[in-house]
């Protein structure tokens, strides 16, 4: 044995003299009971189980050589003993059994305590000991560090003092060694399955279908996410070539080789005889030379995607039936009959002069209906130009025309799938392309322009008109069938002087929004001039209302020259008034009557109508105003 360096045995001696142990003592000054014992076990069971193997093997070097192997704990507490039957024994008369403690505090100088103490292999023998009970022992002990390099316990091989010989502190601390490297193994696969677990876990709470392909088409990795959406589970996805699944997986690998982003593309996914478009971004993995290996493939609900982009877009309808003004029964009735075909699937076209609100109501119609989560999309048939409204509707694929998309567009019917599309100024529709919306109605498909594949949806239609359609079909400008078509529900709005009991109530209303909108007060109406008001035919209904409303809050003036009648007001002298002017009309003549107010000075001008100077040059070229 190396007797070098020995002056840790007289530091040992000296710490175990401070901590009160006596050389006569029998046993540690700590043992615990049976319970106690058990569940100190559970609690270090790890640290068991990872070295059950290596001191077995230690056991099997040093069998029938009056040796013992002895585990303890980072406390010196021993947990696992074994050895030949009769050393054993001995140990067990001389206080060395599981549960009791070797630490220094309890038994002095010791190979396992000492070693703890110190934190190295370390050998102690015969009277190195400090208690005499173990002055015919040799010991040779290793504490044993955890992959963060903390102490956790300690291996200690005992046996009698003759057999004491240095080799033995060399297999010990080959065996810790061993029992060391199994502890970062297992801290390593702990890691790595934690870190899959992980992965996965977040892979598979995102509500989209992910899988990994490489280039030859062999699907690596497919999260649970995929089978609620292609019906595939991960085995069954990854026996199939991704080339059967995807129709332009060529496509998609090309991009991706190229360093191009491949991000919100529709395709289609062949689901056994059926065929779904989906919404796909593929990401590329790289190995560590930068160079892609593999592509991720991350597939969303086409019909989700939109209703997102819808709720960000803003393509939701708003009104509500409560929103609408009005307690005439002419509205009242109008309403009422509107809630009733609200839930119908048939299409509705609602029928009334420009400016009574049928976008109002086609809205109102979604929100009152099972359909008021999905998607409302309105479209102009008459503001859209001609060329244009066909690849609006029914969107088109790429290389379809001249500045078409990357990717192709969506139409509006698809973009609507599960809602409503309302199609305002339907009598505007060309000719040609009322047949194709014909159709659309009738199979409840579409087909993008330049694209051959029949995409289905689920669209209510709710069309609107302000034109007599069935003289629209007698003059040639109209489809029959189409008409016939629409008009399954219909919905006549009544004009503002039908309903001559709302005007009051629809004025109240804009005049606070409108006061609200522009940070200005509101203008009292007088009674006489709310008369006048409730005369007037309004030819463009409340649109028209709204707009005066407007320009009375704006100018902070009643226009007096509006009506058929000489009214007074505020004093004034009796002023002659015309029939029927148009908004136009009022404001040329408003604005004449401030300028000749204030001899023509423009800026005292600007002043009372609320306008800049600019603007109000602006009208008097317009309406070819004479200035003085």
């Amino acid at each position: 044995m190396d007797l070098k360096n020995r002056n840790f045995i007289k530091e040992s001696n000296r710490r175990s003299k401070a901590y009160g142990i006596d050389v006569k003592q029998k046993e540690s000054k700590k043992v615990l009971n049976q319970n106690e014992l058990d569940e100190k076990i559970k609690e270090k069971s790890n640290l068991i189980m990872t070295s059950s193997p290596f001191i077995e093997n230690l056991y099997n070097l040093v069998k029938g050589s009056n040796f013992f192997a002895i585990l303890t704990d980072e406390e010196g507490c021993i947990l696992n003993m074994i050895g030949d039957d009769d050393i054993l024994k001995k140990s067990f008369q001389n206080a060395l059994v599981p549960g009791a403690y070797m630490g220094e505090e309890y038994m002095g100088t010791n190979g396992m305590g000492t070693a703890i103490v110190e934190g190295r292999p370390l050998q102690v023998s015969g009277k190195e000991h400090y208690v005499e009970v173990f002055h015919k022992w040799t010991c040779s002990g290793a504490p044993i560090r955890n992959p963060k390099g903390e102490i956790i316990g300690s291996l200690n091989l005992t046996g009698d003092i003759g057999n004491v010989h240095p080799h033995t502190l060399g297999i010990v601390a080959a065996a810790v060694n061993a029992i060391e490297n199994m502890l970062k193994i297992k801290e390593y696969n702990k890691k790595l399955a934690l870190s899959k677990n992980y992965i996965e876990t977040i892979l598979n709470s995102i509500p989209a279908a992910i899988l990994t392909s490489d280039f030859s088409g062999k699907i690596k990795m497919a999260n649970n996410y995929l089978e609620k959406m292609f019906g595939y589970t991960e085995n069954e996805i990854k026996k199939k070539n991704i080339r059967e699944v995807i129709r332009d997986w060529d496509s998609i690998a090309k991009e991706i080789k190229k360093g191009e982003d491949v991000l919100q593309k529709d395709v289609y996914v062949n689901l056994g005889l059926n065929k779904e478009e989906v919404n796909v971004s593929a990401y590329p993995v790289l190995d560590n030379l930068g160079i892609v290996q593999e592509i991720v493939l991350v597939f969303k609900d086409v019909k989700k995607v939109r209703k997102l982009a819808n709720r960000i877009t803003g393509s939701r309808a708003i009104y509500t039936f409560d929103k609408i003004i009005g307690e005439s029964e002419v509205i009242k009735n109008t309403i009422e009959y509107a809630k009733k075909i609200s839930d119908s699937k048939s299409t509705v076209l609602i029928l009334g002069e420009s400016g009574t609100g049928k976008e109002s109501f086609a809205q109102s119609i979604q929100n009152h209906s099972r359909r008021r989560e999905e998607s409302f999309v309105a479209i102009n048939c008459g503001a859209i130009p001609k060329n244009l409204i066909e690849s609006e509707l029914f969107g088109y694929v790429e290389g379809s025309f001249t500045g078409a998309k990357k990717g192709g567009h969506p139409g509006k019917f698809e973009i609507a799938d599960g809602g409503t599309i309302f199609l305002d100024e339907i009598g505007e529709m060309p000719l040609d392309l009322q047949t194709r919306l014909l159709r659309v109605i009738e199979e409840g498909i579409v087909r993008r322009i330049g694209g051959n594949d029949e995409i289905p949806i689920n669209v209510r239609i709710i069309a609107a008109t302000n034109k007599d359609l069935r003289e629209e079909v007698k003059n040639g400008n109209f489809r029959t069938d189409l008409y016939y078509r629409l008009n399954v529900l219909p919905l006549k709005l009544p004009p503002l002087r039908e309903r001559k009991e709302d005007i009051p109530l629809l004025i109240e209303y804009f005049m606070k929004r409108i006061s609200k909108k522009l940070n200005k007060k509101e203008i009292e109406i007088p009674k006489e001039y709310m008369e006048y008001l409730l005369d007037y035919s309004w030819p463009g209904n409340i649109r028209e209302l709204e707009n005066f409303i407007e320009l009375i809050i704006n100018t902070e003036h009643l226009p007096m020259d509006f009506f058929s009648k000489n009214i007074k007001h505020n004093g004034n002298a009796t002023i002659e008034t015309k029939e029927n002017l148009s908004l136009e009309e009022v404001e040329r003549i408003h604005i004449e009557k401030i300028l000749n107010r204030t001899e023509g000075n423009i800026s005292k001008s600007s002043e009372i109508l609320g306008v800049s100077r600019n603007t109000l040059y602006r009208k008097i070229k317009e309406y070819k105003i004479n200035v003085s």
